[in-house]
């Protein structure tokens, strides 16, 4: 069985954020790590691996060339090779463009599971995964939280979140799954060997692609110009007023706190 699982870098807010002047993101100058929602993906797929023998898990990422870090780490945690897919063109892309570059890509690759995070921290939209599953034609179910894999049968079992119940629906294989982070059941670790050979063994178990490897897209859906999304404004912090302030005596604010939370009808 060939899982492919789609993983992002995202900024470290704890770093800070930089925009470009068009109001993209300055992503070469900021702090990164791997999605936190890509991660679960990662994880359940690393799982399914082991109880599976024979099955091979690559994961495949689209950014910067400094991108290739998260799929070093991604390797020293257990996946078997990746993809990078990085060209000039592609950049600025919204979740159109991203996810036709992605479907690009991917037809280029066996599966028979495609696993991608739920959504990612830097745009929060939920759209990438379903849309990729769209281009390529195949089943998708969202709001992951426990996968079963049924491979005799080419089947996949998913208790999907939904709203205030769960649903659990069937799937045949190939399909795409969208991971939340409670899928991640208990976290797997980078290993000092995994590490060590992750770094010594990137260049043959890496590999990189740019637009001429793209399958079946259109330059007019890619990169900036093919995203159909535009940013009217974008800023790293957003200033609040000054609030209300009282001076009162210890009863008296004891009062006015319980007024004000009687008030909004939170108690």
């Amino acid at each position: 069985m060939k899982i492919v699982v789609c993983i992002k870098q995202v900024p470290d807010t704890k770093g800070g954020v930089v925009f470009n002047p068009d109001g993209t993101l300055n992503r070469g100058a900021m702090l990164t790590i791997m999605n936190p929602d890509d991660k679960a993906g990662l994880e359940a797929a690393l799982r399914i691996k082991e109880s599976n023998p024979g099955t091979t898990v690559t994961v495949l990422t689209m950014g910067l060339p400094k991108a290739e870090d998260v799929l070093i780490e991604a390797m020293a945690m257990g996946a078997d090779d990746g993809v990078l897919v990085t060209d000039r063109v592609l950049g600025g892309a919204d979740t159109w463009a991203t996810s036709t570059t992605i479907a690009g890509a991917l037809r280029n690759i066996d599966y028979d599971i495609i696993i991608t995070g739920r959504q990612a921290i830097d745009g929060d939209t939920a759209q990438v995964g379903p849309q990729i599953a769209e281009h390529l034609g195949i089943p998708v179910i969202s709001y992951a939280e426990d996968i079963k894999v049924d491979e005799a049968a080419k089947t996949v079992e998913v208790k999907r979140v939904y709203d205030d119940r769960y649903h659990v629906l069937k799937a045949s294989m190939p399909c795409l799954i969208t991971a939340l982070a409670e899928l991640s059941k208990e976290p797997m670790y980078m290993t000092p060997g995994g590490i060590f050979d992750a770094i010594d063994q990137k260049a043959d178990r890496i590999t990189v692609w740019g637009r001429a490897d793209l399958k079946d897209v259109d330059d007019k859906d890619l990169g900036l110009k093919g995203s159909p999304t535009k940013i009217a404004k974008a800023s790293d912090k957003v200033r609040k007023g000054a609030g209300e302030k009282v001076t009162l005596d210890p009863q008296e604010s004891v009062d006015y706190i319980m007024g004000k939370l009687n008030e909004k009808h939170l108690i």
